[in-house]
């Protein structure tokens, strides 16, 4: 756990001193947007944004006026982890399930900085892990260490599910941050939902053995999810091909899914160095 810890500070110092250099700002603005609170009415300026016009008040012949609002200090940041057999995938010292608790360790950190509601939702094909939403050093450092001492009791996946237990969980505006390989099918209605209700970033983990595995001949492969075992030829043209194909396909429908719906994703190799990509996710946010 101490060094579990010590990573995610080192982590944190590297992203706080490249973003604090590069835009001169502060660290919240992975955070920017979570949502905002009406303050006030004042007259119509020109160079204002029409959507902002409250046309009941103005329809009453006084003027036009806007509304005027102010960023809620009071944000929720929310993450849902896929903690399936599938994130297992991986060198046995560093495999996508490592690289996902780092990343969301170190989000959690910032976010708590922030004074932000932090709350967890780890998922396989069931609840594995829920910590309500919750302010203060005490329930960040309880979602850290319940990711470092999680188990899964389940192998399988049901992204659908997790996104619809987020959608019934969460009431009010809040920044939900997904981490997850998307190796599971039909969870698009529910990603199309959780995006017009929340911010939403989507980070994808993935392997390279995903995309490209090593020539090694005749091999047995293990689905960890099912339990199955399957002989496959990792010389053959057309079955390394079909793997490539397989993942760009999944990875460009679920990048042009959260183009769409105004999401945020994000792409990791488990393997990088993930610190420049998180930096980019902050620059692309604050404007």
């Amino acid at each position: 756990m101490d060094e579990f810890l010590a990573r995610l500070r080192n982590f944190d110092i590297r992203i706080r001193k490249a973003v604090n250099s590069q835009m001169r700002g502060s660290f919240r603005s992975v955070f920017k947007g979570t949502g905002l609170e009406f303050s006030d009415l004042r007259t119509y300026q020109y160079g204002d944004d029409v959507r902002a016009i409250d046309w009941n008040v103005s329809s009453k012949g006084h003027g036009t006026f806007v509304k005027v609002f102010r960023e809620e200090k009071d944000q929720t940041v929310f993450f849902v982890v896929d903690v399936s057999a599938s994130q297992e995938v991986g060198p046995r010292q560093r495999n996508k399930l490592d690289t996902t608790k780092e990343v969301c360790g170190v989000l959690a950190l910032s976010a708590i900085r922030e004074a932000s509601h932090v709350g967890m939702y780890c998922f396989s094909d069931q609840k594995e892990k829920y910590i309500k939403p919750g302010n203060g050093l005490k329930t960040g450092y309880q979602l850290i260490m319940s990711l470092f001492k999680l188990h899964p009791e389940s192998t399988r996946t049901s992204i659908a599910d997790a996104l619809l237990f987020t959608l019934n969980a969460l009431k009010r505006r809040s920044v939900v941050i997904l981490l997850s390989d998307f190796i599971d099918l039909n969870y698009e209605h529910n990603l199309k939902a959780l995006a017009k209700k929340h911010d939403l970033v989507v980070i994808h983990l993935y392997d390279q053995r995903e995309v490209k595995l090593p020539r090694l001949g005749i091999i047995p492969v293990h689905d960890t999810e099912t339990g199955r075992t399957v002989w496959v030829n990792t010389s053959s043209v057309s079955f390394r091909s079909g793997l490539y194909n397989t993942f760009k396909q999944n990875q460009e429908r679920l990048e042009r899914l959260c183009k769409q719906y105004n999401a945020n994703y994000l792409a990791l190799d488990s393997q990088e160095d993930f610190v420049p990509k998180l930096v980019e996710l902050f620059r692309v946010r604050k404007y």
